[in-house]
């Protein structure tokens, strides 16, 4: 490709995973959740669903249905879907997750996705979400939510720092986050969040593809904007949310 080439900056295929989830976690949250052998999974926010398929390939007769919004992450899910074997059990649907109709499904998987089941602004959206997710779980199934924190109050200058209008209150705590799942009415059968070095995988692996493109095509006609947009990103990371923005990763329960 020369740097007059049409065509403009590449997806990110570096990522395996569209968050900080690495393959140790990735390995071990596959084998506790197949273990209670879902009959059905609903990934809300799919994007290309790599945990619900391997879910569906370590859970034999199960069916998956990811819900998401993204026409390129879907189609590369189908894709992965056929490479694996699944696509006979899997659906990719181009859908809102707003009051979704599919479910209540054994397994519901939900990470970094809660503002796909609301149009409720921070700090109502977790708990509306959590609402959401207890109407689509079956009882005695599991939820995996995936869902930011504060690890500390965050300072005013971090925050003009980091996304547009980003505020305090876009986030809880971790232990309010907690409350609010127990609030919600599920039990928090496993808490964990993720380790520095599963965010320095994601944010790299997020920009990687670009940034390799933009070394290679710095006159293309998209070059400027892209090369904007990747460091205002880069930037926003390192001096903003690096070492201060948590993801934890809970395992639900319903409770009765």
């Amino acid at each position: 490709m020369t740097s007059t080439d049409p065509a403009g900056p590449p997806r990110p295929r570096a990522l395996t995973f569209h968050g900080p989830l690495g393959e140790p976690r990735a390995a071990d949250l596959t084998a506790r959740l197949a273990a209670h052998q879902p009959a059905t999974v609903l990934d809300i926010g799919c994007g290309w669903g790599e945990l619900m398929l391997r879910v569906l390939a370590a859970t034999p007769g199960a069916t998956g249905t990811g819900l998401d919004l993204d026409e390129d992450d879907l189609a590369r899910g189908r894709a992965l879907a056929a490479e694996r074997g699944l696509a006979g059990r899997v659906e990719f649907l181009a859908e809102q997750a707003a009051g979704t109709g599919h479910g209540p499904a054994d397994l519901v998987l939900c990470t970094g996705a809660s503002q796909a089941l609301t149009g409720a602004a921070p700090p109502r959206l977790v708990p509306e979400a959590l609402r959401e997710l207890r109407r689509l779980v079956r009882p005695c199934g599991r939820v995996l939510l995936g869902e930011g924190f504060w690890q500390r109050a965050p300072r005013a200058e971090e925050l003009a720092l980091m996304w547009p209008d980003a505020a305090a209150s876009d986030h809880p705590s971790l232990p309010e986050l907690v409350d609010e799942v127990v609030a919600a009415g599920f039990r928090p059968a496993r808490i964990e969040t993720a380790t520095p070095v599963e965010w320095e995988e994601f944010e790299s692996g997020y920009r990687e593809d670009v940034e390799v493109w933009l070394a290679a095509h710095p006159g293309h006609p998209l070059a400027d904007v892209t090369r904007a947009r990747v460091d205002r990103q880069r930037d926003s990371w390192l001096r903003g949310y690096r070492d201060l923005l948590g993801i934890a990763y809970l395992t639900l329960v319903p409770q009765d």
